[in-house]
């Protein structure tokens, strides 16, 4: 049964669109679901050798990880940057893909949604996400693919989502991630 749901926001911006778009999108779960934001902001840069002794490790790498290992599913939201994903959230999947007996994401089903302020919606940070994902035996949902362009016209700052169609759409994802991730976990 699916009851938690991690959210991973590829940006640390304060006002950044892709929060914005996880606070829209929590109003089209059931209340039967746990959503929780899992912060990436407060993760320093990911060093294998600070894994190694664990009076070094940051605590926020096993807050981290251990966030990530008790949802059911997750969903990364992101921007892109320079037509891949921001350094947060690389760092992030890094850390949460130590140790590598133990892999934090191994076998969640997830939902990756990106945007841009441009016209390609995200298309690279999406693919990008995805193929780190891939090694971490992440199940991503395959249809539909969610990338969001000229985000400042479908959604403002404080996550009204200003399209009709954007919502309609945005709903039958959630509807859909639903259905993939309780057969990924039942």
């Amino acid at each position: 049964m699916l009851k938690r749901i991690g959210i991973i926001v590829g940006s640390v911006r304060e006002k950044s669109y892709s929060k914005s778009l996880a606070k829209a999108i929590s109003s089209f779960f059931p209340e039967t679901v746990e959503l929780t934001t899992i912060r990436i902001d407060d993760l320093p840069l990911f060093n294998p050798d600070l894994d190694q002794d664990v009076t070094l490790r940051p605590a926020s790498y096993d807050r981290f990880r251990r966030e990530v290992k008790v949802q059911d599913a997750l969903i990364v939201i992101s921007p892109e940057y320079n037509r891949t994903i921001p350094a947060a959230l690389k760092n992030a999947i890094e850390v949460g893909s130590r140790p590598m007996t133990d892999i934090a994401f191994n076998g969640k089903p997830t939902l990756v949604i990106t945007q841009s302020a441009g016209s390609m919606g995200g298309f690279g940070a999406n693919h990008h996400i995805r193929q780190a994902l891939v090694f971490l035996n992440v199940i991503a949902m395959p249809q539909p693919e969610v990338y969001l362009p000229e985000i400042h016209h479908l959604i403002d700052k404080e996550g009204t989502i200003l399209k009709a169609d954007t919502e309609t759409f945005l709903k039958m994802v959630v509807k859909n991630f639903l259905g993939f991730a309780t057969r990924m976990v039942s």
